[in-house]
């Protein structure tokens, strides 16, 4: 007699595991196309990206390229020319190489006397939503503060600089010279010969970095 209750028990729940099935089906197919859309949109994904950025390597490198070979006796005018394309490739490039070519407008701007146009480049790639990431949003900026000096006040030059000056920054030890400048500017010597001595013990700073700190207190001290 168990038997025959256990086979009756078995018959059960082999009947409700079929009526959950037969009723949940559709969720479990529709669950399973999902993934599967999922998995086939990230692959489609991937390719896209990977297509989108061997394409902008190619431009780039092209653009750059025809930049270069007509650099012997460029003109003002072909600089700025120049600028203007590589920020049109960077308005529809990735950013990798939308940045880079920031980078390079930035420069030619620069060389064509747009001191201007050039720190409004170097301020867009600093900014921190911007896709350069801290290493080269930090050159950038880096870059704003060495040409700013002497135009803008020192304090607005000071506060660019504050967030470079951390440890964690990669340009640190500029950052600190650049201040000291600064603070050399102001009369406050001491705070920059803080600096600098922070900047000339530092093992971690290259050496031209750290000469470029002891001509300065050399210069303080003399």
């Amino acid at each position: 007699m168990p038997d025959i209750f256990d086979e009756v028990a078995d018959d059960l729940r082999a009947e409700r595991t079929r009526k959950f099935l037969v009723r949940y089906a559709g969720v479990f197919i529709a669950a399973a196309g999902i993934v599967l859309i999922g998995i086939g949109a990230w692959k489609t994904l991937q390719w896209y990206h990977h297509r989108e950025n061997m394409r902008a390597a190619t431009q780039y490198v092209a653009l750059t390229d025809r930049i270069a070979a007509a650099s012997t006796g460029a003109t003002k005018t072909t600089d700025l020319a120049n600028a203007k394309a590589l920020i049109a490739f960077a308005d529809k490039a990735p950013a990798g190489y939308a940045t880079l070519a920031r980078f390079r407008a930035a420069a030619l701007y620069n060389d064509a006397g747009e001191t201007k146009t050039a720190e409004a480049a170097w301020t867009e790639i600093g900014a921190p939503n911007s896709a350069a990431g801290p290493m080269l949003g930090g050159l950038a900026n880096l870059l704003w503060v060495q040409h700013a000096m002497g135009t803008a006040p020192n304090a607005t030059i000071m506060a660019r600089l504050k967030p470079l000056m951390v440890s964690s920054s990669p340009w640190h030890d500029l950052a600190q010279i650049n201040a000291a400048v600064l603070d050399m500017q102001d009369g406050k010597n001491a705070t920059a010969q803080s600096l600098l001595e922070r900047v000339s013990a530092d093992p971690a700073a290259p050496a031209n970095v750290r000469n470029l700190a002891e001509g300065l207190m050399a210069k303080l001290n003399g």
